[in-house]
């Protein structure tokens, strides 16, 4: 029997529709909408949820963690010998405590789905095993939330060179070790996710791909970190004479299953390039500043059409509507001017593109309320504290604007509520366990 929610509006990517139910089948997805007929609404304003198109969680545990400067100039690169530390110690019985953590998280936000980009393969003691990506999807399945697996291919140290020690729970010899993981993971429909230019060089690209669509076929995303850095740029165009997009495209048929975490360091002709091929673009601003990476071109790209998936990436703040604020106020930052990504009615631009993109990002009907999509929602109350002053039509600049993790009144997935009034209801256990865990491990 189809279940039936009804809110005073729904934001749509057609707009806002007033007084209106959905009615929900038993796989979660909207069947109908319809005028709200007699009866208590379920909320006042529902919005899709937020796709999360780029995380590590593992490395939720790492927040707050390495952030002393030692000798000589901190950065991304000696960050990384803080995250391989953790790396080596933690077991599939701390990952799954960790994700539990992580994706409540993410729920609390406004983030529904997530796109997991999984590279903590192997056992701390070199064992191969679906162990680590087990405890990813059971952590998913606890917790509620959608997740798109992405097994990451990782077979160098950097460019033309080898493995490093923290780097060995990462790495497959080669690419059908790689994709003996894939085909044992194959029931959790994962995507693929080559590491970087990097950890896959680029003439193993093509053949990684072929492989992939053996096990998969042709339907799956492929996600590759990108110009993250500007030392990855340099190193690249000391290896190959290329820049690493330069690269990508050259090497390989990039399309619209293709999505690019971070591309920071591109040129306008790399960008172009990228819309031309339909290729997807994942921004993850919280981390992009916390690493000290810099600021893509978000403002040109979108004003000629491109659309931004956002992810939490690190995971050192999992905030669904800060990841938004700071997409477009980085945009501020950098051109010193206000309202970057905006257009005549304000910035649903930033949240239309979150939810389209990310929705490609993960492949899945999700990012929309609409039929046949599913019924992966966030409330709110009027009273929500980011709303109050507003009406409906500056509800989505309010919470762009202050928009906080205390606004949601609830949050469904497939049209279970998994989060109400702030809390999910393993919340109170989880915590107590990712804190012995952490303090364990880290502390």
């Amino acid at each position: 029997m189809n279940r039936i929610l009804r809110f005073r509006h729904l934001l749509t990517r057609d707009g806002i529709l007033h007084d209106r139910q959905l009615e929900l089948d038993r796989d979660g997805r909207v069947s109908a909408i319809n005028p709200a007929s007699d009866g208590p609404y379920d909320g006042w304003l529902a919005m899709p949820g937020i796709p999360n198109a780029h995380s590590h969680v593992f490395q939720r545990a790492l927040a707050g963690y390495g952030e002393a400067r030692g000798e000589g100039e901190d950065s991304f690169w000696s960050w990384r010998e803080a995250m391989y530390r953790l790396a080596a110690s933690v077991t599939p019985e701390d990952l799954l405590v960790i994700a539990r953590q992580g994706f409540i998280e993410m729920l609390r936000t406004g983030f529904t789905s997530v796109a997991e980009f999984h590279y903590l393969h192997h056992l701390p003691d070199g064992s191969r095993t679906t162990a680590m990506a087990d405890a990813v999807v059971q952590a998913a399945t606890d917790v509620g939330i959608r997740m798109r697996l992405l097994p990451v291919a990782y077979f160098h140290g950097g460019f033309n060179q080898p493995p490093q020690p923290g780097q060995r729970r990462f790495v497959h010899d080669d690419s059908e070790a790689f994709l003996e993981l894939l085909a044992r993971l194959q029931l959790h429909q994962p995507g693929i996710a080559p590491h970087s230019l990097r950890a896959v060089a680029p003439d193993e690209l093509q053949s990684l791909v072929d492989g992939a669509t053996r096990v998969l076929g042709n339907d799956y995303p492929i996600h590759i970190h990108i110009a993250e850095q500007q030392k990855e740029v340099a190193d690249c165009q000391g290896a190959f004479g290329r820049r690493p997009v330069e690269l990508l495209n050259e090497k390989i048929e990039v399309d619209s299953r293709w999505n690019l975490v971070h591309a920071t360091h591109v040129t306008e002709i790399e960008w172009r390039g990228l819309l031309e091929r339909e290729a997807n673009v994942v921004l993850c601003p919280i981390t992009e500043a916390y690493l000290g990476d810099g600021i893509f071109p978000a403002a040109n790209y979108m004003a000629a059409g491109g659309q931004l998936a956002i992810g939490s990436d690190s995971n050192c703040r999992i905030d669904a509507f800060e990841e938004m604020r700071w997409l477009e106020y980085g945009q501020r930052l950098r051109d010193q001017r206000r309202a970057r990504l905006a257009d005549g009615t304000g910035l649903s631009p930033v949240l239309n593109g979150a939810l389209s993109a990310g929705a490609t990002a993960l492949q899945m009907p999700i990012g929309d309320i609409q039929v046949g999509h599913y019924a992966d929602l966030v409330v709110f109350e009027e009273s929500s504290p980011a709303l109050l002053g507003h009406g409906i039509d500056s509800a989505v600049d309010a919470l762009l604007v202050n928009g906080s993790p205390a606004d949601p009144s609830a949050i469904y997935v497939g049209g279970e509520r998994r989060v109400e009034g702030g809390e999910h209801g393993l919340a109170s256990q989880v915590a107590t366990e990712f804190n012995a865990v952490v303090r364990r491990l880290l502390g």
